[in-house]
C-alpha cells in the first residue's frame, strides 16, 4: 500500500515596507489569512476546477508571526499549481506582499530542519539589529515557535 505523496514548501512572506501604517489597517498575518491568499490565487489563476484539485491535501502546516516563515503542504500532483499562485499573490487583505520559496521537499521531517534553520538565522539576525537584548516575552515567544516547528513531525 501506497501512502499519500505530499510536498512541502517553506516559503517566507515579504510585507512591502513601503506601506503607509497610519492609513491601512494593520495587517496580522495568519495561517488562515495566508491560506486564503493562496487558495484566492488559485481560482482567479486556474479556476474552479483548478482550486477543487489544489484542495485535496493543501495546508498552511506552520506560520511564525515574527519571521513571516511558513510550512505549505500540498499533493504531489499540484504542487507546482500551488506554487505558481503563491507566485503570483500581490495582496494579502490591503498589505502588499512577495512570497519567497526556500526550500521545497517531499517530507515534513526535511522541512522541518530548513525552516528551523531560517529561523533560528532570523532571531539571530533580530538580535543583532536591535544591539540589545531582547526581553523575556519576545525570546519565550521565539522558543515557542521553534518548538511548535518541532512538533510538526507527526
Amino acid at each position: 500500500m501506497v501512502g499519500f505523496k505530499n510536498r512541502y514548501m517553506v516559503t517566507e512572506v515579504f510585507l512591502d515596507p513601503n506601506r503607509d501604517l497610519g492609513v491601512d489597517d494593520p495587517i496580522i498575518i495568519t495561517q488562515y489569512n495566508v491560506s486564503k491568499a493562496i487558495k484566492d490565487s488559485i481560482l482567479v489563476n486556474f479556476g474552479e476546477c483548478g482550486l477543487a484539485s489544489s484542495l485535496g491535501s493543501f495546508q498552511v502546516k506552520y506560520l511564525n508571526p515574527i519571521t513571516k516563515l511558513c510550512i505549505i503542504r500540498t499533493s504531489r500532483e499540484e504542487y507546482q499549481k500551488v506554487w505558481s499562485a503563491i507566485t503570483m499573490v500581490r495582496r494579502i487583505g490591503n498589505c502588499p506582499v512577495l512570497f519567497n520559496l526556500l526550500d521545497l521537499s517531499g517530507s515534513i521531517k526535511a522541512c522541518k530542519v530548513a525552516a528551523l534553520k531560517c529561523d533560528e538565522m532570523k532571531f539571530e539576525h533580530y538580535k543583532l539589529a536591535s544591539g540589545a537584548p531582547l526581553s523575556a516575552d519576545v525570546n519565550q515567544h521565539m522558543q515557542n515557535c521553534l518548538e511548535k516547528i518541532k512538533i510538526l513531525e507527526h
